[in-house]
């Protein structure tokens, strides 16, 4: 019987036959337990890539809440994301071209390719290649995918080491990447918050769209640029009680507000304790002078000045609170914003039944171009009344967020009454002024150049 008509199995299995050599030395039974233990090792590299970047926001939050040695790694390990994801490529690298050498070490010391030099590069390549492709890349990355948690935990601790370990690796190629980021973001276009409002005006002027959508629409391009302390009310004009107020007192102050929920402070307005929920004292009404309202307190949430109101909205949603107590970057106390606060940002002024046209007016216009303000008011509200874009003021403004704070930016220091100071097409003449702030201040405003 000739080759040719054998079956095709056998005509394989015959050139493996004439090519092996045989020779199962210890060395060739070590070099392939060590290259099972880097399959491994290259299938929990790869699961730990897709584990740690398809986090949620749940499990982020379950790790920050919990303070166990894994929990605390891996929130170490993502703080620095390009230096995680450049210590999981090195790693594997290595490791798969370790693999790749020894099942060359392997193959030739199993096998003679002279004479078949093909069936050579599909034992050699293709067939390792595919092993590392299902083993190490697509089975443990489908594992991950399903349970990124635990594969993170069980990953956290060797990658740290990794982390450590290739530290000088990793930081040279996080390096070249950011140079490569730096140049595609120079020639890249980015959309600013500027460039949407400017597209939204140029799109609905003209248009049958309602002044009021307009402003909708426009407070929704901006919604996630403005910051907590742009919005807040200031602690100046903040109503609330130190916890050793008596009850009666509290009453008095509560119907003098108004207000649904008041912060309780101990000693000064910068140790707030708790919010008073107005709705808590109503099965109380009938009590004591000495009756101790303190215990109805209900936890305050306090954030930083510069936190996104679009964050903060989220925040509130998920907390299912509607007051957060606002705190600058030494822990004092700044004012507080509430839900309506980030809410009018978009719908503009919200008034119930219970608020007066007056209460919203923080300024008197005298003529078409001239106004007074309060000092206090903010620039983001100061905008909203003369109808013009904020933006005008970024670079002039620098930290503060008040009309007077502008003008103190301008000035340098606080200005005398009646001194008054250019910015573009707007005059600010300080109305009233006392050693320490400005309390008013009239606005000229040029319309016609602006």
């Amino acid at each position: 019987m000739e080759d040719a008509d054998l079956d095709p199995h056998i005509q394989v299995l015959s050139i493996l036959m004439n090519i092996f050599t045989g020779s199962f030395s210890p060395g060739i039974v070590i070099g392939i337990l060590i290259m099972l233990l880097l399959l491994a090792v290259s299938a929990a590299i790869s699961g730990s890539e897709i584990a740690f970047f398809s986090l949620g926001p749940a499990q982020l939050q379950d790790l920050r809440s919990d303070n166990s040695q894994s929990s605390r790694d891996i929130r170490l390990l993502l703080e620095t994301p390009k230096r995680l994801l450049a210590t999981i490529l090195i790693a594997n690298n290595f490791v798969n071209v370790a693999i790749i050498l020894i099942s060359s070490f392997i193959m030739n010391s199993l096998f003679n390719f002279g004479n078949s030099p093909v069936l050579g590069f599909i034992i050699q390549v293709i067939v390792v290649t595919a092993l590392i492709l299902l083993f190490g890349e697509i089975m443990p990355k489908i594992y991950a995918t399903q349970y990124p948690m635990k594969m993170a935990r069980s990953m956290a601790s060797p990658l740290k080491f990794m982390k450590n370990f290739f530290a000088p690796l990793s930081y040279l190629l996080v390096k070249s990447t950011n140079i490569i980021d730096k140049r595609i973001e120079r020639k890249g276009h980015e959309i600013t918050m500027d460039d949407l409002s400017e597209a939204l005006d140029i799109t609905t002027s003209g248009s049958s769209t309602p002044d009021d959508e307009r402003k909708i629409l426009k407070g929704i391009v901006k919604f996630g640029d403005i910051a907590v302390r742009e919005i807040m009310t200031a602690r100046i004009d903040v109503t609330a009680v130190d916890e050793k107020t008596t009850f009666d007192r509290i009453l008095e102050i509560i119907l003098e507000a108004g207000y649904s929920r008041v912060p309780v402070y101990r000693e000064s307005f910068d140790s707030v304790t708790g919010i008073l929920y107005i709705k808590d004292l109503l099965p109380n009404l009938n009590k004591q002078s000495e009756f101790k309202w303190q215990d109805l307190q209900r936890p305050a949430f306090f954030v930083p000045e510069n936190k996104r109101i679009s964050d903060l909205l989220h925040e509130f949603q998920t907390r299912k609170i509607h007051m957060a107590i606002v705190v600058d970057e030494y822990g004092g106390t700044s004012g507080l914003v509430t839900m309506e606060d980030i809410l009018e940002e978009i719908v503009g002024e919200i008034n119930d039944e219970f608020d007066s046209e007056a209460d919203n007016i923080h300024f008197l216009r005298i003529d078409e171009n001239t106004y007074i303000f309060e000092g206090k008011t903010l620039l983001n509200d100061f905008c909203k009344v003369l109808g013009i874009e904020d933006r005008i003021f970024s670079e002039a403004k620098g930290d503060s967020d008040t009309l007077a704070g502008l003008m103190l930016e301008l000035a340098g220091k606080i200005p005398e009454k009646n001194e008054s100071l250019q910015f573009e097409n707007f005059t600010f003449l300080a109305e009233t002024v006392d050693k320490r702030r400005i309390k008013k201040v009239k606005v000229i405003f040029d319309n016609n150049n602006s």
